[in-house]
């Protein structure tokens, strides 16, 4: 456990040479992600929604790193024909893929829905990345230690699908219960594409991470969190080292599950971190990688 303690930027390795996609890197988590993969040499695609304030990004991490390699492609996970856009312009430019990081995510907006009509939370932060991940999955196998992190949160301590009524059609829309709902489904996605990998033999790693309480703009529809960011949230630099050290650390094996050590892992250095018991529950994992197969259209 000690090993990763204090472990930040200045000790991650060189990524020169490889290739890293990054949802939502137009600011808060995903920026500051992106940033320091650049700046240890890794060729860095920021998957933004708005490409306008993808290439402010991108021109932000150039001041820092000089001649990064960075570029912006338009990705929008609430709709899947831009899913299936993104994929297959990412594959026409890029001959490898090492690191997935879906990271890109909404939190407790007004009950909406995507492109494909699904409810918001579960459709962007879950079957987005989920179409996602297996669009992209072929280039990853043929990588030596590829990676996939997905960023979930400590919110999915209070998830609960409701297998269903996963689109909130039948019941009062909550929010944030939605939300902890696509937060959960970030795990059991994890852990349920991991167990498919192992049975392949494959050597691509499936891990998760969370970034405690981070100042960043998930928080923008919400009052009152904006207002205690002040008193309580670290930096997005400091939340995004769980999801940094998940990425790159030599240590980490399929499944593992990093986030800050501080009280209630809300702030702190990344360490690895015990979901509940629910988010392990490998049947409910199962049930709904089948679903979100049918939901999307996109097969293993």
């Amino acid at each position: 456990m000690g090993k990763e303690k204090q472990w930040d930027e200045k000790l991650m390795l060189d990524q020169s040479g490889k290739v890293a996609i990054i949802t939502g890197a137009g600011s808060g988590l995903g920026f500051e992600t992106a940033r320091a993969l650049a700046e240890k040499g890794a060729r860095v695609v920021l998957a933004v929604r708005n490409t306008e304030k993808g290439a402010d990004a991108a021109s932000r991490i150039r001041k820092v790193k000089q001649g990064a390699d960075v570029a912006v492609m338009e990705l929008d996970l609430g709709d899947l024909s831009s899913v299936r856009k993104f994929a297959d312009n990412f594959r026409k430019q890029y001959k490898r893929l090492d690191l997935l990081i879906n990271n890109a995510g909404v939190m407790a907006p007004p009950r909406g829905e995507t492109a494909d009509g699904f409810e918001l939370q579960f459709g962007t932060n879950h079957l987005g990345h989920f179409a996602l991940t297996l669009l992209l999955l072929d280039m990853l196998k043929r990588v030596p230690g590829s990676r996939i992190v997905t960023v979930s949160s400590g919110a999915h301590s209070f998830g609960m699908l409701d297998f269903d009524d996963l689109n909130w059609e039948k019941r009062t829309y909550n929010r944030w219960q939605a939300y902890g709902d696509s937060k959960i489904a970030n795990l059991y996605f994890t852990r349920e594409l991991q167990r498919r990998l192992d049975e392949e033999n494959s050597n691509v790693l499936a891990v998760a991470a969370h970034p405690g309480w981070s100042a960043t703009e998930l928080q923008r529809h919400q009052g009152l969190l904006s207002i205690l960011n002040n008193f309580f949230a670290q930096t997005a630099a400091m939340g995004t080292l769980p999801t940094l050290y998940a990425a790159t650390a030599p240590d980490v094996h399929g499944a593992e599950y990093f986030g800050p050590d501080g009280f209630g892992e809300i702030r702190g250095y990344p360490v690895r971190v015990r979901s509940n018991k629910r988010s392990r529950d490998m049947a409910a994992a199962k049930r709904l990688w089948e679903l979100s197969e049918k939901l999307t259209g996109v097969r293993w």
